[in-house]
């Protein structure tokens, strides 16, 4: 059995630990580091960790050039695809703010503004993540921000081309040739190379989380996203082999990750047929794809669940809070109507996980550990500022300043109140 029939238990739903001593202590020294000595800190790292000895920092026109020609034309196609529709749907979002008169000569709006300098981080880990790189440069640059750095790994001192394609393609041109702990250090307090950052973006391994949630007291991050997850809720109408493929599809990013089952019932008989079809489809499938290494560590802590009601299913949904739910049901859109904790959502049984995370258009860096019950993912919104304004006119505060005067002096502010008198005499 790959995957665990447990009678549902709210505890069960608790994520893989986390925590680590001997991490936070390792990143703190990277960082303390960093912080003293800047570049040399930098390119010690590199050498240590990548086996890169950089004479620059940063990748070079040379390299954006080489990357160009390099990356096949269906890879370079595929790339511009998804960034299209990325595109699209975070142009969409671009806000206008509003503008309105709270009451005759009270004037109120938002001017909204992006955030000057953003750090986007992209993993390197064992493949090259360029997917990540148009999730978080598109977004960036549609909301307008004037310097955006992107850091990730160069791997025996060379980026992968993939990497720096869709970088440039997505209009962002400055690549740090540097990843882990020390690239968040740089970014939050600058080197010599490296201006710091207004906030910092990305996934990463928990080397790089633990560093961005060091820093989060000096410098914004967008969140801290820990192992990915994904919760699959089938019923008899359900084709075994697709929850099977999501399953799996979320299992293969590591061996922490989390693959989570509902099976909606009527009793526990059909219950048991239905999962035991999923189980059956998981180990064909586990055999035509590989990488057992990272599959079967994340399946060992991940389950199957017996759910008899609706209202259940939902209950079962917003407890767990996952980072991304598959409802591959025959009312995918009715038991949408309950759900309030998820990162990413996905309907019907022709919507894989894999389409958010790469082309349809929706955002795939997603809370992770819970935090869809009070975050969401990245978003245009996430590179804005919302600074409120106001202008009143003599008359409208002549109208205002009673109720003004009113409240700062039963607040005991007589300089707040008057400011409303000395214009109002």
């Amino acid at each position: 059995m790959y995957l665990s029939f447990r009678d549902f238990d709210s505890s069960l739903l608790a994520r893989p630990a986390e925590g680590n001593e001997d991490i936070r202590r390792s990143v703190e020294d990277v960082i303390g580091n960093v912080r003293r000595r800047g570049d040399a800190a930098l390119r010690e790292y590199a050498e240590r960790f990548d086996s890169s000895s950089l004479d620059s920092l940063y990748a070079s026109d040379r390299e954006f050039e080489e990357a160009e020609r390099n990356v096949p034309e269906d890879l370079k196609e595929a790339i511009r695809h998804a960034m299209r529709n990325i595109r699209k749907f975070h142009e969409a979002q671009i806000p206008e703010g509003e503008d309105i008169e709270t009451e005759s000569g009270v004037r109120c709006w938002r001017k909204i503004v992006p955030i000057s300098r953003v750090g986007l981080y992209v993993p390197g880990g064992t493949a090259p993540l360029f997917s990540t790189v148009l999730m978080l440069a598109v977004p960036a640059v549609a909301a307008g921000c004037r310097d955006i750095v992107l850091a990730t790994p160069a791997r025996g001192g060379a980026v992968s081309p993939s990497i720096l394609y869709a970088a440039s393609a997505a209009g962002v041109r400055k690549v740090l040739k540097v990843g882990g702990a020390q690239a968040i250090a740089a970014f939050a307090y600058g080197t010599e190379s490296v201006v710091r950052r207004d906030k910092i973006f990305g996934p990463g391994n928990r080397y790089v989380t633990e560093a961005k949630r060091q820093v989060s007291s000096d410098v914004a991050i967008d969140m801290l996203a820990g192992p990915s997850e994904v919760m699959v809720a089938i019923d008899s109408t359900s084709d075994p082999a697709f929850a099977a493929a999501d399953l799996l599809s979320q299992a293969e990013h590591g061996k922490d990750s989390q693959a989570m089952l509902l099976i909606r019932a009527g009793d526990r008989s059909e219950a048991e047929r239905l999962h035991a079809a999923v189980d059956e489809a998981i180990g064909r499938e586990l055999g035509e794809i590989g990488r057992h290494e990272y599959m079967l560590p994340s399946l060992s802590h991940s389950y199957a669940f017996p759910i008899y009601s609706d209202s259940d299913l939902v209950d079962a949904i917003n407890a767990y809070a996952p980072e991304h739910l598959i409802l591959s049901l025959s009312d995918p859109e009715r038991i949408l109507s309950g759900v309030e904790n998820a990162g990413s959502v996905f309907l019907g049984s022709y919507t894989p996980e894999s389409a958010g995370d790469y082309a349809s258009g929706t955002n795939h860096t997603l809370p992770t550990s819970g935090w869809a019950r009070s975050a969401s993912g990245v978003s245009v919104d996430s590179f804005m500022k919302k600074i409120t304004v106001q202008s009143i006119s003599r008359s409208g505060l002549a109208s205002l300043g009673r109720t003004i005067e009113c409240l700062a002096g039963a607040e005991g502010l007589t300089a707040h109140s008057y400011a409303v008198e000395v214009r109002t005499r």
